[in-house]
Formats: C-alpha cells, structure tokens, sequence
C-alpha cells in the first residue's frame, strides 16, 4: 500500500501496512507474523535473517527496508517508502 494513504487506526491486515503486498506479507506470515500489532518491538534486522534462514536463500537488502519501515511504523512512525530506510540499512549494515 502506498505508505502516504495509511492511517494507522485503519491498520487491520498485514496489507494494510504501508510497503506491504501479498508476497511481503506472505513472508510475514512465514516468521509467524498474522498481525500488524506483532510488529510492535520486532528486529528489522532480525527478520531479515530469519526469512533467509527460513527459505534457505539470501533475499534481496531492501526487504531489510520494508521491515524498518513496518516495524518504524507499528512503534509510532510515520508511514514512510521504504526506500527511505535504504541509507540507513546501509550504514547499520557495515557496522555490524
């Protein structure tokens, strides 16, 4: 869904999300994830690894900004593309 029509109160399936279709929330669901309020306190990061250890294959980085822009969003953040987390994943990335 396009990040800057969500409203957080109208925020029910995991589509809803802002950055989330059916093949994103089709991961989601593979982490166990069924609602959008389990995204409350969640790892980007963590996801991530867990989503490639789950289907035995190395996913795109950007899916890395989908998860902080979810998880950003579920915390209280504003509903942003993920493409604006990119920089950010990239920073956090080499120092981890």
């Amino acid at each position: 869904m396009n990040p800057s029509k969500v409203e957080r109160n109208h925020v029910k399936a995991l589509t809803d999300l802002p950055n989330i279709g059916r093949a994103a929330a089709a991961d989601l669901r593979l982490l166990g994830i069924q609602e959008p309020n389990q995204l409350v306190g969640m790892c980007p990061y963590e996801m991530y690894e867990r989503l490639c250890e789950k289907t035995a294959s190395r996913h795109d980085p950007c899916v890395i900004d989908v998860f902080i822009s979810i998880t950003r969003f579920m915390n209280g953040g504003d509903p942003r593309p993920w493409w604006e987390f990119t920089e950010e994943r990239k920073l956090i990335t080499r120092l981890r």
